[in-house]
Parts: structure tokens; C-alpha cells; sequence
């Protein structure tokens, strides 16, 4: 019995490190398409859309207050030193920040889109893997390598860029 459970382990350690997604609550990238409970204000249903969250920049801020001066004599000699209090204090430096980007939708997000995706940014000298049609780890890199140019530092595919990659179609009306 024993024998067979470390079998088991075994086959399951195995398939999660094969793995290239990470697993859910570790750090990294999060899913190709999140499927967000909420959208930006105005957004049209039935679209899909991704938000990036860049965190407030806090900086601990020290201040020396002089609560007594110091007493010193018309030669320059010190009879009493000033008397200091040190007050430290946080300071936000830039505010938190949230980017809402609308993405492609999980049903638009084939093998053979991937397999483009992969082929566009392989042509452009951002991907460095096999065109499998999977969004695994070095697609989502080059993804965010293509994309943090324009603004967006997220391997969450925005439907912007598959637009300026030529892989998804732009409306008629936004050609006119």
C-alpha cells in the first residue's frame, strides 16, 4: 500500500513540475484571460477585460525637529547643545494605479490563435520556444515583452496588441 501512494506522489509531483503555468496563490503571471467580476465603467457586455495593478510607491520620510537651540557664546563656544526629536513619517511618492485593457475572450483563445501569437512574436524576436499553441511561460514573456513598449507591463494578451499584430480584425468603423 505504501509503495503504491509514493507512486502516486510520484506521478503527481511529476505532472505539476511539467507544468508550466504557475499554481494558483503563487507569484507570477496569472491566467491568460481573467475573468473579472467586475469591468471599468462603460465597458460593453459580452467583453472581456484584464486589469494590471500597480502598487503605491511609499517612501519613509525622517525629519530632525529642533525642540530647544543651542546656547553659544559671541566666540563660538557651545555651552549647551540643541536638543533634537527625530519624527519619521510615510509619504505616498506615486498612488496606486489601476490599468484596465480589454482582452481577448477565453473562447477566442484557440491552439491555433496561440500557434499565431507564437509565430508573430517569434518574427518580431520576442519569442524563444516551440510553436505549440499552448500560453505557457515564454509565450506570456514575450507577450509582456511586446507589450511594455506601449505602456503595459502584463503577459495578459491585450486585444490592442493582437489587433497591431495583425490577429484579430479591427472594426470597420475604427478604419474610417
Amino acid at each position: 500500500m505504501r509503495r503504491n501512494n509514493f507512486l502516486l506522489l510520484l506521478i503527481a509531483v511529476g505532472l505539476v513540475s511539467g507544468c508550466d503555468a504557475p499554481l494558483p496563490g503563487s507569484p507570477g503571471e496569472p491566467a491568460l484571460v481573467q475573468t473579472l467580476a467586475e469591468a471599468p465603467p462603460g465597458a460593453a457586455p459580452g467583453t472581456c477585460w484584464g486589469k494590471v495593478v500597480t502598487p503605491a510607491v511609499i517612501e519613509t520620510v525622517t525629519d530632525q525637529i529642533i525642540l530647544q537651540p543651542a546656547e553659544v557664546l559671541a566666540d563660538g563656544t557651545v555651552i549647551t547643545p540643541a536638543i533634537y526629536k527625530t519624527e519619521t513619517h510615510q509619504v505616498i511618492v506615486q498612488e496606486r494605479k489601476a490599468t484596465w485593457f480589454e482582452t481577448l475572450c477565453a473562447a477566442d483563445l484557440t491552439h491555433e490563435f496561440v500557434a499565431s501569437l507564437q509565430r508573430a512574436l517569434l518574427a518580431r524576436n520576442l519569442y524563444r520556444g516551440q510553436i505549440n499553441g499552448q500560453m505557457d511561460a515564454r509565450t506570456r514573456a514575450a507577450v509582456r515583452r511586446y507589450q511594455k513598449p506601449e505602456g503595459l507591463d502584463s503577459g495578459i494578451l491585450s486585444l490592442a496588441a493582437a489587433r497591431r499584430l495583425g490577429l484579430v480584425a479591427i472594426p470597420r468603423s475604427e478604419t474610417l
